[in-house]
């Protein structure tokens, strides 16, 4: 499950006076740039309007000398020097580590979610020591790393094989072995260990990071996995092909000595399932990670339809009849697709019927997807992929919005105590990713836990004091101890809100020029 992990990612944040003011004044510097940015091509009235907030900024300024607005003053003021609208930002520095010069180690311990290390010239595998060695002259380097990205979460850390990187004179003194195989491309070396097995989990803290890292690769990369799983190739394999050209290296059962010009010991990880594009080559951002998935996914996708096409073939003459009619219907049937994603055990949708016959009288064509632990990926995909609009409970689930397409709608029912993590793992980054997104708060009467609790029991009433009381408590009560039974008389205006949305989008699509 998704780890609720506010109180401890980062430091937390100083709420005081100093603090508002300059939060305030950075607000105010950022609207008067955009303001200026917006306005600098609109010709006179523009210009008179830009004069006039001079004017008024400046009567400030006189009369109250020692007032805030002086420094948005002088940032106004600097825009024609320091900022260019209408053309792009100075790229943004390089990252710690990238341009380490040949026979160096350097790690940059600088962010709070991961370590990364960069180990550059002659690089040689040594699975029996957990080592990769360096092998340069007058090298003494000596490190050691979780290649994993939780780093600020020990518990989880400390199931994470940790390596050495050792950089050692040449000729070797240590005697590291002659070299087995010999790659003639970068290593990006990772763990498929740590909560991999749960979805939210094996995008945010691997998938998503190692996109980050290797794109820039161009696939002449080669993945050195710890903690090698077949399940896990088998999932994630045509999008494993997607960023690399050669087969996965499993370093601790593979005990030949694989030798690399350079390893990336660690993934880069920027956001919750977030990509930052100003810190990627070429400007890459969620939307080229989600273009990436389609090309992973469709030649399974193909085949699938193949094999479902070649189906009726061997079928009894009146199943495959009605088979086709019910395809030619649904080649008719231009009503929007919902697809509501359902749940078993915790946090389940108890009326998930009456539900799926409000969204069907609200004009979508239905589907219920019960996602188990075989289900192929691509056949989730497909069906995402080709649905307008998701429904589902909060949860690690709902990463699977990654696979609507930007444009598409995104409901999420959000139980109690679960408004933050719901917001920071899957509302901001369905945003991002251009969905529209609509959250669906309940109230504590559609919550299971109003059979259980006292009307005026905090669990019901105060829901971030009862999370303050630590992770367990959050997992044992709302998590593990939760369903949800919607009041269709609200969630409806959800249903509308999300029709609407699609129509929208489908006018515009048929407004524009062919």
């Amino acid at each position: 499950m998704v780890h609720h992990h506010r109180a401890t990612l980062l430091p937390h944040h100083i709420h005081n006076e100093e603090k508002e003011q300059a939060d305030e004044m950075k607000e105010l510097r950022g609207q008067l740039g955009d303001y200026a940015c917006r306005h600098r091509k609109h010709g006179h009235d523009a210009l008179l309007l830009m004069l006039a907030g001079f004017a008024f900024v400046s009567c400030l300024l006189l009369l109250l000398p020692n007032s805030p607005f002086s420094a948005a003053m002088d940032d106004l003021l600097q825009l024609g020097r320091t900022r260019r609208c209408d053309q792009e930002m100075a790229p943004t520095p390089p990252a710690p580590c990238a341009g380490v010069p040949n026979g160096t180690v350097c790690c940059d311990r600088g962010s709070p979610r991961a370590d990364l290390c960069v180990m550059r010239g002659d690089v040689r595998t040594h699975a029996a020591s957990n080592t990769l060695f360096l092998l340069a002259a007058a090298a003494s380097a000596d490190e050691r790393i979780r290649p994993y990205t939780r780093k600020w979460e020990s518990s989880v850390m400390s199931t994470i094989d940790e390596l050495r990187l050792r950089a050692v004179p040449v000729p070797d003194p240590e005697g590291a072995a002659r070299c087995d195989v010999r790659h003639d491309v970068p290593a990006v070396v990772f763990s498929t260990g740590g909560y991999t097995g749960n979805v939210y989990h094996e995008f945010n803290d691997g998938i998503i990071p190692l996109y980050i890292t290797a794109r820039r690769y161009n696939r002449k990369v080669v993945f050195v996995m710890l903690e090698y799983h077949d399940w896990w190739m088998t999932k994630y394999g045509h999008i494993v092909e997607q960023l690399s050209d050669f087969p996965p290296v499993d370093f601790s059962n593979d005990t030949r000595t694989h030798c690399f010009p350079e390893a990336v010991v660690g993934l880069r990880i920027h956001d919750e399932l977030a990509i930052d594009a100003s810190r990627m080559p070429g400007s890459q951002g969620i939307r080229d990670f989600r273009h990436m998935l389609d090309d992973a996914h469709r030649g399974r996708i193909n085949a699938i339809i193949e094999e479902e096409n070649a189906a009726p073939q061997a079928a009894p003459a009146a199943a495959a009849l009605a088979k086709k009619r019910i395809t030619e219907q649904l080649a008719v049937d231009d009503r929007p697709r919902l697809v509501i994603v359902s749940r078993n055990g915790s946090r389940a949708i108890e009326n998930e019927l009456e539900l799926a016959r409000a969204a069907a009288r609200a004009g979508f064509r239905v589907t219920v997807l019960r996602p188990r632990p075989d289900t192929e990926l691509a056949q989730m995909y497909r069906v995402l992929n080709g649905s307008d609009v998701m429904v589902g409970v909060h949860g690690a689930a709902m990463t699977h919005f990654l696979f609507m397409r930007p444009g598409s709608a995104f409901i999420q029912v959000v139980p109690l105590g679960t408004d933050w993590a719901a917001e920071n793992y899957y509302g901001e980054p369905a945003r991002r990713l251009g969905l529209h997104y609509i959250p669906y708060k309940i109230l504590p009467s559609e919550s299971s836990l109003f059979r259980r609790y006292a009307r005026d029991d905090p669990v019901l009433t105060d829901p971030v004091a009862v999370n303050a009381k630590g992770w367990q408590v959050t997992k044992k009560v709302y998590l593990d101890g939760q369903n949800v039974r919607l009041d269709m008389a609200r969630f409806r205006r959800r249903l509308r809100e999300a029709y609407d949305h699609w129509a929208a989008q489908r006018r515009r699509q048929q407004s524009q020029p062919l």
